[in-house]
């Protein structure tokens, strides 16, 4: 497989599921509004298979929520002095029971969003990438392509 996508995919990999017991793995998701502008939030990754998909823990009421429901494009960036990982694709509302619990992470159980993925305020937004861009500046290498 391509180093590139190896090594976005350990990075990304390192940043899910709550790692460490803190919400340190943050990405930058880009919707489209209901103007047919971008708009980006910053989120936690909570599941990630390398650049496959990655899973976002949100509320039905949030508008990243309301805008994955009428648009499924969709854009992934993490970024730092180091690395640019852009993803592009398609994001879904996850509504099947298991698969909830499966982006579940204890460290969410802290009163302050919710209780369990059984909570009615849990909602789970898949990202699937279909292409993506990656840079790193130690060795000045850059790789796009499709999965």
């Amino acid at each position: 497989m391509n180093l590139a996508i190896d090594r976005a995919a350990q990075l990304i990999n390192a940043k899910a599921n709550y790692v460490r017991g803190g919400m340190e793995g943050y990405a930058v998701l880009a919707l489209i509004d209901e103007n047919g502008s971008p708009t980006a939030s910053t989120l936690t990754i909570a599941r990630a298979d390398g650049i496959n998909w990655l899973t976002f823990c949100t509320s039905p009421d949030a508008n990243k929520t309301k805008r994955a429901a009428k648009n499924a494009k969709a854009s992934v960036c993490l970024a730092s002095s180091e690395y640019n990982i852009t993803l592009v694709g398609k994001i879904e509302i996850v509504t099947d029971p298991e698969a909830k619990k499966a982006s579940w992470c204890e460290p969410m159980n802290d009163g302050a969003h919710w209780t369990s993925p059984d909570d009615p305020n849990f909602t789970v937004l898949r990202f699937t990438t279909e292409r993506y861009s990656l840079f790193f500046a130690d060795e000045y290498a850059e790789a796009a392509g499709t999965l």
